[in-house]
């Protein structure tokens, strides 16, 4: 069944709010039409904040970064894939993505991607425990 990129993307937020959650973090989707964070979370105790953006693919493909990295925001960037059977969960900070970039020109046009040979490394493959718990103070 293909899936309507809304709802890709519905799935991969969602899910990465259930994984935040279950680490103990109290979490907020942003309005899903807003570009920039899409996951506010902060810790039982109020003293620490994350931003966190999501990346949701149905398989292992490119990750689009649109025309300019001046969109790579957050603290957290999470690329999960595989979202119609068995989530996989890839996680990188800010400036991990823009370092791993790759710059594409197609007719004049400048688009930045993300491969999957650079976020599919067993560095970032499942590694929740980057972002820590949000429980306690910080």
């Amino acid at each position: 069944m293909k899936l309507e990129p809304q709802v890709t993307g519905n799935i991969g937020m969602y899910y990465a709010c259930y994984m935040l959650s279950r680490m103990g973090w109290n979490v907020m989707p942003t309005a899903r039409n807003a570009r920039g964070i899409d996951i506010i979370a902060y810790n039982k105790t109020g003293t620490e904040f994350i931003g966190v953006q999501v990346k949701t693919l149905t398989k292992r493909n490119p990750v689009p970064l649109g025309t300019s990295l001046e969109k790579v925001m957050g603290d957290y960037w999470l690329i999960i894939n595989n979202v119609s059977a068995e989530p996989v969960s890839f996680v990188l900070v800010p400036e991990e993505v823009k370092s791993l970039a790759h710059r594409g020109e197609k007719d004049g046009r400048v688009s930045f991607w993300l491969q999957p040979s650079a976020y599919d490394t067993p560095d970032f493959k499942e590694a929740w425990h980057r972002i820590g718990f949000g429980h306690g103070a910080s």
